[in-house]
């Protein structure tokens, strides 16, 4: 395969029930399937509704679905600008090392400058060599002296009840 056959378009809310299929799919690879609790209906509600909170990405090729990137804006106070934060990216097994992660984040660095955004950040799991090799040869950086904190289930509604 060459990335000429690689079609990168916006998600549409045909595509919901796909989106969620890729989640699944990149949630059993990172050994984290127990975890996924949305449904097709919260996808289309927080991708589609009134206020979106995120939008995707999906590559094609040949019309199959090989991939998806799934992002949000974030914003910098230092620099003063947006940015956008890369929550999900995701190649199927039998599509990588074709171009498509490649294609979908340089469709997101374009569309970063589009929205004059002053950065594009994700996160990757220290496991996976092959994607940070990937993210280090397209010239990203680690910020290694950041830890990422997460906040979730009981400990969030206990902090968030506190009035």
């Amino acid at each position: 395969m060459t990335t000429a056959k690689i079609a990168i378009a916006r998600a549409e809310p045909t595509d919901v029930p796909i989106i969620l299929a890729l989640i699944r799919e990149l949630a059993e690879f990172e050994h984290l399937l127990d975890q996924v609790t949305a449904t097709e209906a919260a996808i289309h509600k927080s991708l589609f509704g009134p206020a979106p909170y995120a939008e995707v990405l999906l590559a094609r090729v040949a019309e199959e679905v090989a991939g998806f990137a799934l992002f949000f804006h974030s914003y910098s106070t230092f620099l003063g600008k947006p940015g956008l934060y890369l929550e999900d990216l995701f190649v199927r097994s039998r599509f990588r090392g074709s171009g498509c992660g490649q294609r979908l984040l340089q469709h997101l660095a374009a569309l970063a400058l589009q929205r004059e955004c002053g950065r594009l950040e994700w996160s990757v799991l220290n496991w996976n060599q092959r994607a940070i090799d990937f993210y280090r040869k397209l010239g990203a950086a680690p910020m290694d002296e950041w830890m990422v904190y997460r906040l979730s289930g009981e400990a969030l509604v206990k902090l968030g009840m506190v009035q």
